[in-house]
């Protein structure tokens, strides 16, 4: 339902913004629009819709392909049982409703992997196939079910331990140290994170205090502190190449291991994964209407300039208080984050733009990008491949999330980059 209010919303606040536009022009305020607003606006509604199927959803069908074929192997070959036994502890708690040893638990714990680890290519298959897994328990299937929730909202929040695209674009952007927003990138996914387990526990009535969810909190902050401060001990020019080393040899040591375990198991394993293949295309075609209507929308609020005018809005009221205003200019990326990612990606490319990669902006600008994940695009494709429509509490919970994530951002930029 909030999505549906949300869709809405796009396109009458663009409708708006666009008339008001179009009156002031013939009213001799050519500054604010000209004849040209709603060509552009349904330029770009078409330029989308067609992006969303031929450069996104095209795109799925291969990356689709690949990974629902890799986990028919991992489920034949007993793999996915064997990581939901060993997490199966830590996510009974957190999702009370999944059965212990459920395939689902080993396909959340691939997913929450690949996402860390910055391969959203590997990741995005596998939540859709967790999604499906846990959708054969949903008791209400066009209703979000509990565990749907709170995975749909740790995936929102974006927790992510090696951010390679980030550094590689202020690689691009002429940055004197590609790497330097790596920690505080690292600090922010997590208190978004953070943020998105409180807001679904409290809702769900989950113990965070838990003995077993305490110590496997207590591990993962291990595991974290550990990452820091090794890459903090790198050269700065080490610190891309090794984390892509790492991530992409863990991921291919993953793929091996299905590949092993079914050829241990005595599986046909090139049949399992032409079965599992089979599916990945069914799912893009489910998709594809979610997708086109979420980002047609966004599209549509971006050329009308609503979001322009909402940015502005925000930096004189900030301007107001008398707070400082160096982050402001970075807003624009934070804002588009939950909408697009790759919106949000060209905010981002846009604030380092003309020498300005290590200015405040320019790197609270990366930290933004890192920080928390596509919540609305998430929300679309995830909750659409499975048919469900009423989304219940995921988009405030995933929003809170990110708001965390922003107000973290900001805060640990200005620690580590302080203002002169």
């Amino acid at each position: 339902m909030v999505l549906n209010y949300i869709w809405i919303a796009f396109f009458l606040i663009s409708f708006v913004i666009a008339i008001v536009r179009l009156g002031l022009y013939y009213f001799g305020y050519p500054q604010y629009g000209g004849l040209e607003i709603f060509p552009e606006i349904m330029k770009a509604a078409f330029d989308m819709a067609k992006s969303s199927v031929v450069d996104i959803s095209f795109a799925l069908i291969g990356i689709l392909t690949l990974w629902m074929g890799l986990m028919k192997i991992a489920e034949k070959s007993g793999m996915i049982n064997i990581l939901a036994k060993l997490i199966g502890p830590f996510f009974h708690k957190l999702f009370p409703d999944l059965p212990k040893d459920h395939p689902s638990v080993g396909l959340i714990m691939m997913n929450f992997s690949a996402n860390m680890l910055g391969l959203d290519n590997a990741a995005t298959p596998i939540g859709l196939k967790a999604m499906e897994s846990m959708q054969e328990l949903n008791p209400n299937k066009d209703t979000a079910f509990d565990p749907q929730i709170m995975f749909l909202v740790l995936n929102t929040s974006g927790l992510t331990l090696i951010p390679v695209s980030i550094m590689t674009f202020r690689f691009q952007a002429g940055a004197a140290d590609s790497s330097d927003v790596f920690i505080p990138i690292l600090i922010a996914t997590f208190c978004s994170t953070l943020a998105g387990l409180i807001t679904v526990a409290i809702y769900q009535k989950i113990n965070l205090f838990d003995k077993v969810v305490m110590a496997y909190l207590g591990g993962l902050i291990a595991i974290i502190a550990g990452v820091v401060w090794y890459f903090a001990t790198l050269p700065p020019d080490r610190i891309g190449p090794i984390s892509s080393l790492v991530s992409n040899f863990i991921l291919f040591s993953i793929i091996a291991s299905f590949i092993f375990l079914g050829l241990k198991r005595r599986i046909n394993v090139f049949e399992a994964f032409v079965e599992g293949a089979k599916e990945g295309f069914d799912v893009v075609v489910r998709i594809i209407p979610y997708l086109v209507g979420i980002l047609v929308g966004i599209a549509v609020f971006r050329a009308s300039g609503a979001m322009d005018y909402l940015v502005g809005g925000l930096t004189y009221l900030i301007g107001l208080t008398g707070l400082d205003t160096s982050w402001v200019p970075a807003l624009p990326t934070a804002l588009m984050k939950p909408l697009s990612g790759s919106g949000a990606r060209a905010m981002m490319i846009d604030a380092m733009a003309n020498g300005k990669a290590d200015t405040f902006a320019g790197r609270l600008a990366c930290i933004f990008q890192g920080a928390a994940d596509t919540t609305f695009f998430i929300v679309a494709v995830y909750f659409g491949s499975v048919g469900i429509k009423k989304t219940r509490y995921s988009i405030p919970a995933g929003l809170i999330a990110d708001l965390f994530g922003v107000i973290a951002a900001i805060a640990v930029a200005y620690l580590f980059f302080p203002v002169k």
